[in-house]
């Protein structure tokens, strides 16, 4: 007998990536994602990799991760994807402080994100 067989998260011509526990909060990491929202897999490849953000080296990680899983499990071609879509979330906040004057206690807080990256295969216009 045996159990039956999940169904797809994404569509037959995607694949999605996650990177969670991010240190970073989700208002900048999502500056970085919104950068490469539409736009073919090089191009965004090339941004990430010349971006001054520091978060930027982890979004290029994630989106590698989607592309190697587009072309490894479910055979789509590296050359026709677009990042469909790149939207953040939040995670845990970490609570620190630090002693301030007259008694006072001054609060840190230290939040993580996750990201999720979808890639889409486009035939090309001829």
């Amino acid at each position: 007998m045996g159990q039956e067989k999940n169904p797809r998260r994404v569509a037959d011509n995607e694949a999605m990536a996650k990177a969670r526990m991010l240190r970073v909060s989700p208002q900048k990491l999502n500056l970085v994602a919104a950068m490469i929202r539409g736009k073919k897999v090089d191009k965004a490849l090339t941004d990430l990799t010349f971006s001054k953000k520091r978060i930027a080296l982890d979004v290029k990680k994630c989106l590698q991760s989607a592309i190697a899983n587009a072309e490894n499990n479910h055979n789509l071609d590296v050359d026709e994807l677009v990042v469909a879509e790149a939207y953040v979330g939040k995670n845990l906040v970490m609570k620190r402080g630090r002693p301030r004057a007259r008694g006072r206690f001054g609060r840190i807080m230290k939040p993580f994100s996750e990201l999720t990256i979808k890639v889409r295969q486009i035939e090309e216009q001829a």
